[in-house]
């Protein structure tokens, strides 16, 4: 008999499980939106990357032909760089620090830009060795799925610079900073820059991999 208490009042304090959807409807809309976001994202790139393969493949031989544009290995690591000084964010912004939060937000913004230059003098690589955006399909494909890259980093910029001014705002005043370090929607914005960043730092990765290995 008291097992059996036991295990009805072990059920009414559980309450019922929590379902896919339900979870989902918790999110705050910014999550949702970010999420959505992404997963638009990469379906195109897929299918980007799909149909650049294809052409590689399909097309003639022509891998080995030119030298793979050392500026994309090098914008690579750039943008590693980039994801590891993004993901101190949270822990700099728990222990209440916006005034290395900043630089550390302002660091990401840096490397940032540092990988677009990188990327466009890996395109003027591409057009020394003949590789034309008019070209054949496949260097077509290349132009177009970085650049692409490209102009999704730099909406993930623009977010990230009104964050970095916000926050430079918030650590010049006392009262300012408190009301930034308590106000949860803060902490929101920034795990969403930081699962957009990783994703779009990830995303180039397989990108590279992809050029790397059908260029």
């Amino acid at each position: 008999m008291r097992n059996s208490d036991h295990d009805r009042n072990h059920r009414v304090g559980a309450g019922p499980p929590v379902s896919a959807f339900a979870r989902i409807e918790r999110l705050p809309p910014l999550l949702v939106a970010l999420y959505l976001a992404l997963l638009a994202i990469a379906v195109m790139f897929g299918i980007l990357v799909a149909a650049y393969v294809h052409t590689r493949v399909g097309g003639p031989a022509h891998s080995g032909a030119h030298p793979f544009p050392r500026y994309f290995s090098l914008s690579t690591l750039v943008l590693l760089a980039s994801s590891y000084t993004v993901a101190q964010a949270p822990r700099l912004y728990a222990r209440d620090d916006l005034a290395t939060l900043g630089r550390c937000l302002l660091a990401t913004l840096l490397l940032g830009s540092v990988f677009a230059g990188l990327q466009v003098l890996g395109w003027r690589e591409l057009v020394q060795q003949r590789v034309l955006f008019q070209g054949a399909a496949s260097g077509t494909y290349v132009y177009l799925i970085s650049a692409l890259h490209v102009a999704h980093l730099l909406g993930g910029m623009l977010y990230l610079l009104a964050l970095v001014l916000r926050v430079f705002h918030a650590d010049r005043d006392a009262v300012r900073q408190l009301v930034f370090i308590r106000n949860p929607y803060h902490r929101r914005q920034l795990r969403a820059l930081g699962t957009y960043w990783h994703f779009i730092d990830a995303l180039w990765v397989v990108l590279f991999g992809v050029f790397l290995f059908f260029y």
